[in-house]
């Protein structure tokens, strides 16, 4: 397959490319596109033999549900069943948005998306490159995120070019994901509403809502006979070629327990990258060693964390030794995708 790659300023939209690009959606194609989280690889959501292109092209596992992509929220009339008070309170206030809300499924909807739920995951992207491909199409996008099933997600269009080029119709190049983890997925029909998965929009945030707000057991737990129910989390993740091994307590014993597991593994003639901070990259004497960001602005983390896993997979890292950080804020979703990335999660406190 021949992927056309285009540029298009989200401040300047070019109309004939987003024009070009709603063709291929309507003709049953695939487009990589920005948002605000991550880039997804979208196709007609209504159309089974689009969605099953989708599967294909990443990989992904046929019980891994896909969500669905609006620009309206009057686009729900003709996919859900019901509109619960509590799903019209959330989009009120956060959509467009970094948030997926859990909804009863028309069956218009194909079983393909929802590996055969009655529920689907319905998410209203404020990218504007995103919101205006979907308003072209005219259709609802299926768009998991732009990589190939297993690895890291794509925060920069160089990193879904790397991945699927050659297996889908068209990627469109819209500069680099701003929140950089995916959306945050929320279920209202459970009672209180459940995070299925963490992510761009925190439970800080969801509190000011609810009254209460919990947690898929799956995530909290590492019992693996536990199945989360959202996408991204039934498997192992977010993962680059080296192992991970993820440094959990106070700040100054992770820097000191990674100065040490580095120099064993370097004796051992393995190479070593570290996922340090602002704050830490100063510490460390070897390895090879990337500043994520700030500890004091998460945002800056969450940004940069998949890119740098893809950097450390071009450098060639045997292992990788990271930082955690507070499971404050977006930092839920931080620690969330780097322990799904982990091979091992060593607590120290």
């Amino acid at each position: 397959m021949d992927t056309k790659i285009v540029k298009v300023d989200p401040n300047n939209i070019d109309m004939n490319i987003i024009k070009e690009a709603a063709k291929i959606i309507n003709n049953g194609g695939t487009v990589a596109f920005p948002t605000e989280t991550v880039y997804g690889i979208g196709a007609d959501a209504l159309n089974v033999n689009a969605v099953r292109k989708i599967f294909e092209a990443k990989g992904r596992p046929q019980d891994n549900p896909l969500i669905v992509h609006i620009a309206e929220i009057k686009q729900l009339e003709n996919l859900v069943e019901d509109i619960p008070k509590e799903a019209e309170n959330l989009a009120r206030r956060y959509w467009p948005g970094p948030l997926t809300i859990i909804f009863n499924k028309k069956e218009i909807i194909p079983n393909k998306i929802t590996a055969g739920l009655e529920t689907v995951g319905i998410r209203f992207p404020k990218n504007s490159i995103a919101l205006a491909l979907i308003k072209e199409s005219g259709k609802p996008i299926a768009a998991p995120s732009a990589n190939l099933s297993g690895k890291p997600s794509t925060t920069h269009a160089s990193h879904v070019i790397e991945d699927l080029m050659g297996k889908v119709d068209m990627i469109i190049d819209g500069g680099s994901s701003a929140i950089g983890v995916e959306s945050t997925v929320v279920d209202v029909i459970s009672k209180p509403p459940m995070i299925l998965r963490p992510g761009g929009l925190t439970i800080e945030e969801l509190l000011k809502v609810f009254d209460s707000v919990v947690y898929d057991p799956a995530i909290e737990s590492r019992d693996k006979n536990l199945i989360p129910k959202s996408p991204g989390q039934k498997y192992r993740h977010y993962s680059p070629k080296a192992e991970v091994e993820v440094y959990k307590g106070e700040i100054n014993n992770i820097v000191n327990n990674i100065k040490k597991k580095c120099k064993d593994y370097i004796a051992l003639n393995r190479k070593v990258g570290i996922i340090a901070t602002e704050q830490t990259k100063h510490l460390y004497g070897e390895g090879i060693i990337i500043n994520a960001g700030d500890r004091t602005n998460l945002l800056s983390i969450s940004s940069n964390l998949f890119s740098v896993l893809r950097q450390f997979d071009k450098i060639g890292v045997d292992i990788i030794l990271a930082e955690s950080v507070e499971e404050q804020g977006i930092g839920k979703a931080i620690m969330n995708r780097l322990e799904k990335a982990a091979s091992r999660i060593i607590e120290n406190n």
